[in-house]
């Protein structure tokens, strides 16, 4: 954590705004709608299902194709920002969201690129640990694209939190060479700005059937701007800013959760042993 500011209004009416949360219409006979993330009026992410007792997820949808950068800010982002409210950077992606209250938090991660299914994957891993595989199809969770794991911290002895940064298109998407740049100013000591929505779900499973009866605090940031600064950080193991924009009535969390977060990301990064809860705990 670097900084954190006040709670803020910021956003468009949801017809104007390229990004927006919503549900999927409902069917007729169908089953519950999805909660979905729309960019451009397209389904691009199914996020976590608003029941309280399921895992968490992200996961990439066919329409999923568009990235939001702002190529006005291109620029001021290059280099490190010290303060959320630096350059107006905040109202401009603002412009690009759905009217509604914020918490803009500035980051410093060191991301690891996870490929979903291998080594590091939250879905594969820590979240069998709790929810076991999925008990219609008998596999884990799937997101359908790569992302990263910036930082997870101790909550409480029966919760956790886990944080991820997801690219709007895979990082196999990116240009080469803008990469490759991003490569060579890290190396030479500069610190880029992405920028993300955020959500912060909180989740608990209803039953105590694996080895991790634990609640999943889960605060995921979808990129707005920094898919290549991600990538290069990634590559070399560097730090990158991250100014996030946590969505807080678009959260499966309540006042409560949202107004620990900022504390809680100032931790000491920390993993949780499987196992190491016997009960269900408040979160």
């Amino acid at each position: 954590m670097i900084k954190t500011a006040a709670p803020r209004t910021l956003g468009v009416a949801p017809s104007e705004a390229r990004l927006r949360f919503d549900a999927e219409l409902q069917k007729a006979g169908g089953g519950p709608r999805r909660r979905l993330l729309f960019v451009d009026d397209e389904p691009a992410f199914e996020l976590s299902f608003p029941c309280g007792t399921c895992p968490l997820l992200f996961r990439r949808l066919e329409s999923g194709r568009e990235k939001l950068s702002l190529e006005s800010m291109q620029e001021r982002l290059t280099g490190a920002l010290d303060d959320p409210d630096d350059a107006g950077v905040i109202d401009a992606f603002g412009a690009l969201l759905p009217e509604g209250e914020y918490l803009p938090l500035l980051l410093s991660v060191e991301p690891k690129l996870i490929t979903p299914g291998r080594e590091g994957d939250y879905f594969s891993e820590e979240q069998v640990a709790t929810w076991g595989i999925d008990q219609f199809w008998g596999l884990p969770q799937y997101p359908h694209t790569p992302y990263y794991r910036t930082f997870e911290t101790a909550v409480d002895s029966d919760a956790h939190l886990y944080e991820f940064v997801v690219p709007m298109v895979p990082p196999a998407w990116n240009d080469r060479q803008r990469v490759e740049d991003y490569l060579t100013l890290t190396a030479e000591g500069s610190v880029p700005t992405a920028v993300a929505v955020s959500t912060l779900d909180v989740c608990q499973p209803a039953l105590d059937l694996q080895d991790d009866l634990s609640v999943h605090w889960g605060l995921t940031h979808f990129l707005l701007d920094g898919h290549h600064k991600l990538e290069a950080a990634a590559a070399a193991g560097r730090t990158v800013r991250l100014l996030s924009l946590l969505a807080l009535g678009e959260s499966l969390s309540g006042a409560a959760h949202q107004a620990r977060l900022p504390a809680l990301r100032a931790q000491p990064r920390s993993t949780r042993a499987t196992g190491s809860s016997n009960g269900a705990g408040a979160a």
